[in-house]
């Protein structure tokens, strides 16, 4: 049964999507990085150390920073490309509209799935069915903050020697089975905008632990110049095979200028000293959040084991849409901040950019992803959310009829 909770107070709740994650402390260690005697602010040791470190936290051998998530879509893509040639990756229908992008930007045809509905992220039977001989990856996000993969998919990916790429733009610190998300594929991706669980205002970072691909994105990385690669043989191979070039000017592939600088890395290394404490707060929030939310109305059964979101999750049980008017209308009265269609704006095959691709009615192969387009929302989740700021949220939730409409906010 329900519990009775209060309702919020005042009118305005003020409570925003995203909040700054950037800390008085994190700007202290930027001010006494920039007070050394003539600082490198381009790409440098800073960023070198924070991509060990952030390849400790995860866990994995290998990380090269970059200047956006985004980018490390891209250069993820671009890498498969590079070693794996041509060909389909399977995709999800709700993600962030440059996970598919980078596909169609390389070439590659993008493959899509419908989601499970507890974990937001791609359903493991899609993802097999889908497999052909064509499928070059699977490229699966893990959705603000819930852990997509199982024992199960990642085994049978193995076994069919394909290549998982991780997205875990959105779930920092996020699990399976004790193991942290980003650790499984063959190569993971991480987004530090500025109100993720970790931030350096712009940045992403690929991570791996395949050699050859990590030489492959330092050097796609840096316009595709050999000498950004840390392996002597690679680079002795390049020099011997081109004898006419500058050893310092030799380059692999026609990429990008996708660094970051040393004053991002000196945020980056800031914040993730205090990530796992805030990541357990999240986790916190988010377990109050569904635990006190109609289940009647509400979705409340999310996969919550080893998630960590920087997100509240709402999600209507069933299509309706007098409920969801009313949800939008009480929100938006209240000064509480949302976006519907959860991660991305809902689902991807509805975006004009992919219409012209898969066609005009292709969403309607993907009836579960479409249902949280339309009746699924997200609210910011922060570490410094007060505990009867978010049973009030509860309350005026669980309050809202779903039988007729509200009257219009004044």
């Amino acid at each position: 049964m329900t519990p009775t909770l209060p309702l919020p107070t005042s009118k305005t709740m003020n409570w925003p999507l995203m909040k700054n994650n950037i800390s008085r402390a994190d700007l202290d260690s930027l001010i006494e990085f920039l007070e050394q005697d003539d600082p490198i602010l381009t790409q440098s040791q800073n960023v070198r150390a924070f991509e060990q470190e952030w390849a400790d936290w995860v866990g994995v051998k290998h990380c090269v920073f970059l200047n956006s998530g985004a980018s490390a879509n891209l250069l993820t893509i671009t890498a498969l490309r590079e070693h794996f040639g041509l060909g389909e990756v399977i995709v999800p229908t709700l993600t962030w509209v440059s996970d598919i992008s980078s596909v169609l930007q390389c070439g590659m045809t993008p493959v899509f799935c419908d989601i499970d509905p507890r974990t937001l992220g791609m359903a493991e039977d899609e993802i097999l069915r889908k497999i052909t001989p064509r499928t070059k990856a699977v490229f699966l996000t893990h959705v603000l903050g819930y852990n997509a993969l199982t024992p199960k998919l990642v085994a049978e990916l193995a076994a069919r020697e394909i290549p998982l790429i991780e997205d875990v733009c959105e779930s920092h610190g996020a699990t399976m089975n004790g193991r942290r998300l980003g650790s499984f594929g063959l190569i993971s991706n991480f987004s530090f905008y500025y109100a993720h669980h970790l931030s350096t205002v712009e940045g992403g970072m690929v991570c791996t632990n395949d050699s050859d691909i990590y030489e492959t994105v330092r050097m796609l990385r840096s316009h595709g110049m050999v000498r950004e690669s840390t392996s002597a043989d690679v680079k002795k191979s390049y020099v011997e095979k081109f004898p006419d070039l500058n050893p310092d000017f030799i380059f692999a592939f026609p990429a990008y200028n996708m660094r970051s600088t040393e004053l991002n890395a000196v945020i980056g290394r800031s914040q993730l000293k205090r990530l796992d404490e805030n990541n357990r707060l999240r986790t916190r929030n988010l377990k109050l959040f569904l635990d006190n939310l109609d289940s009647w109305k509400y979705q409340t059964d999310f996969a919550v084991e080893g998630s960590c979101n920087y997100a509240f999750t709402l999600a209507l049980k069933e299509p309706n849409h007098v409920l969801c008017q009313n949800v939008m209308a009480a929100l938006k009265a209240h000064g509480v901040e949302f976006r519907r269609g959860m991660s991305g704006g809902g689902n991807q095959v509805r975006q004009p950019y992919l219409r012209k691709v898969v066609g005009a009615d292709a969403w309607k192969a993907f009836p579960k992803c479409d249902h949280v387009h339309f009746h699924g929302f997200y609210i910011g989740n922060y570490p410094g959310l007060e505990t009867e700021k978010i049973l009030q949220l509860c309350g005026l939730l669980n309050s809202l009829p779903a039988t007729h409409a509200l009257k219009a906010a004044a």
